[in-house]
C-alpha cells in the first residue's frame, strides 16, 4: 500500500506540472516565441554558453533568460551583464524548476521585446529532464571532463533533447573523451538530435550553434 500510494502522489505532481506546461506553451505560441530548456549537470558551462550567445547574436536575436538554481542568483547576475534580461528562480533544494515557477517569471519578463528565451534548469540530469516546463525544446550540454559516457547513463534527458553541445572541446587531448562513442549514444536514443561540438570559452564551433538559433527563430516568424 505504501508504494502505491507514493505512485498516486508522483502522478498528481506530473499531471499539475502539465496543466501548467500546457499554459506555458500556449503563452508562448501566441507571441510566437520559442524557448530553450537547458539542462546539464553543474559545471558543464552552461552559463558560459548562454552568455556568449547573447552577447554574439546581439543585433540579431533578443534572447532573455530565466535562470534556475538551488540558491543565490550569481548566474543570473552573470548573464545580465550581457545586457540581457534575467530573472532567478530559486528552488531552495529541490532539484528541477516546474511549470508553475516559470509560467510565474514569463508574465515578469520583457516578452513583447524578445525572439527567443533560454531557461537554465537546475544542474542535473535525471529530475529537469523529466518535467515539462512548457518549452519549445530541450537542449543537453555535457563538457569533456564529465566523460564520454553520460548520454548512455543518462538516456531520457538525450532521448527527448533537440540539440546537444558538447562543451570544452579546447580539452580535447587533455582530458579522455571519445567524441565518436559519446555521439552515437545519443544518436543511438534519438536519431534527430543535433550535436553541436563546441568551446564556449575559445568560440570553437559556437557558429554552427547560433545559425540552429536563428533557423529556430526565422521558423517561428520572428
Amino acid at each position: 500500500m505504501d508504494s502505491v500510494r507514493k505512485v498516486k502522489v508522483e502522478k498528481k505532481i506530473l499531471i499539475a506540472n502539465e496543466e501548467y506546461a500546457c499554459k506555458n506553451r500556449d503563452f508562448l505560441a501566441k507571441r510566437k516565441i520559442p524557448c530553450l530548456n537547458v539542462i546539464s549537470s553543474p559545471g558543464s558551462g552552461k552559463t558560459t554558453i548562454l552568455a556568449r550567445t547573447i552577447r554574439e547574436l546581439r543585433g540579431k536575436i533578443r534572447i532573455g533568460v530565466i535562470e534556475g538554481d538551488v540558491r543565490t542568483d550569481i548566474d543570473a547576475q552573470r548573464i545580465r551583464t550581457t545586457g540581457a534580461p534575467a530573472i532567478q528562480i530559486n528552488t531552495d533544494g529541490a532539484c528541477h524548476l516546474s511549470a508553475a515557477q516559470v509560467g510565474d517569471v514569463l508574465q515578469k519578463l520583457p516578452v513583447d521585446e524578445l525572439d527567443l528565451i533560454f531557461i537554465e534548469n537546475v544542474g542535473n540530469l535525471v529530475c529537469p529532464s523529466a518535467f515539462d516546463l512548457g518549452e519549445t525544446a530541450k537542449v543537453a550540454v555535457v563538457s569533456i571532463p564529465e566523460g564520454d559516457d553520460k548520454p548512455a547513463k543518462y538516456p531520457a534527458l538525450f532521448a527527448r533533447a533537440q540539440a546537444l553541445l558538447v562543451n570544452k572541446v579546447d580539452l580535447l587531448g587533455v582530458v579522455d573523451f571519445d567524441m565518436d562513442r559519446a555521439g552515437a549514444d545519443a544518436l543511438k536514443l534519438n536519431r534527430n538530435i543535433r550535436i553541436f561540438p563546441i568551446s564556449a570559452k575559445t568560440g570553437v564551433g559556437m557558429s554552427r550553434w547560433y545559425d540552429w538559433l536563428e533557423a529556430l527563430t526565422n521558423r517561428r516568424g520572428r
